[in-house]
């Protein structure tokens, strides 16, 4: 068994200004002159971890943590009807990390991110491949269509009773059409409440969805103060309803790109949200990640689904 390493607290936090408007908060954790590491949240719009970190040898690695736009600490706030969704895409957040690296005067990074944040790593690493060290990515995500219109439709086969609801909480003769583009729109209505209930509907299907997984537990997503559930469902419904502006498959298509990059991926068997299908497929397409599927995890992952992370990790530390 991996040990976790000493608790690790920022020494070091900022905000970037992106110039639309937007500020991105960051910070920096381990080691100032260690190997650069970056972790790239989910969600999308779940925000940056706010604990400390374990996971990262702080004698080793230069930790750099930030919220992507409009979420956690960065301004203005998806919770804020006023923030501009449209300054927020796939490309804002790619060109973001981008700008945060040379921000920080880092040459190159290793890439940690897990579900949303996996999609994104991955549509950077295939941008700026001579930025990217190193990739470990749990929970491996595309953000395909074919991905999110299993979550938000597919797995309702199994929780049927949860996903009616998630149906009838967008008006009637909304349906039996684009739940997801319905949804957006509800969260950009002016008025607080139909936000709020609209949230709350969204976050009780991802609830149901993952509390039937090994591990899983009620209120994994809907635990969270009201401004957090607006802002994450907000982003999520505007990223998912546009296909998070890549092309269906780009980047498994695109996956030659990563060539010469290692990289683990690490995916529960009994996901129930982004099935293995997808991890599988990239990591044939991809001939220098090593994939570990793991027999008693899902999406809220387990305890040997954090040691395979952990070791992934403690292993590039001193490449």
């Amino acid at each position: 068994m991996v040990d976790f390493h000493p608790p690790t607290d920022p020494y070091d936090a900022g905000f970037l200004d992106t110039g639309d408007g937007n500020h991105i908060y960051y910070e920096q954790l381990g080691n100032p002159g260690g190997k650069p590491a970056l972790v790239v949240h989910g969600g999308p719009g779940s925000g940056a971890p706010r604990r400390p970190t374990r996971a990262w040898d702080p004698e080793a690695y230069r930790v750099i943590r930030f919220d992507q736009r409009n979420c956690g600490r960065s301004a203005p706030h998806a919770s804020d009807p006023a923030a501009d969704m449209r300054l927020n895409t796939t490309q804002h957040l790619i060109d973001d990390m981008e700008r945060l690296r040379e921000h920080l005067g880092i040459d190159r990074w290793l890439l940690n991110g897990a579900s949303w944040g996996a999609t994104l790593a991955l549509a950077y690493a295939q941008q700026h491949p001579d930025r990217v060290t190193e990739m470990v990515i749990p929970a491996v995500t595309t953000t395909r269509r074919s991905e999110t219109d299993w979550l938000y439709r597919g797995a309702g086969r199994f929780c049927p009773e949860a996903w009616d609801r998630f149906r009838d909480g967008v008006p009637p003769d909304e349906r039996d059409g684009d739940l997801l583009a319905a949804y957006a729109r509800l969260m950009e209505n002016p008025d607080r409440a139909i936000r709020e209930k609209a949230a709350a509907d969204w976050l009780a299907w991802e609830d149901a969805v993952i509390s039937n997984e090994p591990n899983g537990v009620p209120g994994m997503y809907s635990d969270r103060e009201v401004d957090a559930q607006i802002a994450f469902v907000r982003i999520c419904a505007h990223f998912f309803s546009n296909g998070a502006w890549l092309t269906e498959d780009q980047l498994l298509r695109n996956a030659h790109k990563l060539a010469g990059i290692p990289a683990v991926l690490v995916h529960g068997r009994h996901d129930m949200g982004s099935p293995v299908q997808t991890a599988w497929e990239l990591a044939k397409a991809w001939p220098d990640a090593r994939l570990h599927i793991i027999e008693d995890s899902g999406h809220a992952g387990s305890e040997a689904f954090g040691e395979t992370v952990r070791t992934a990790i403690d292993a590039f530390k001193h490449r």
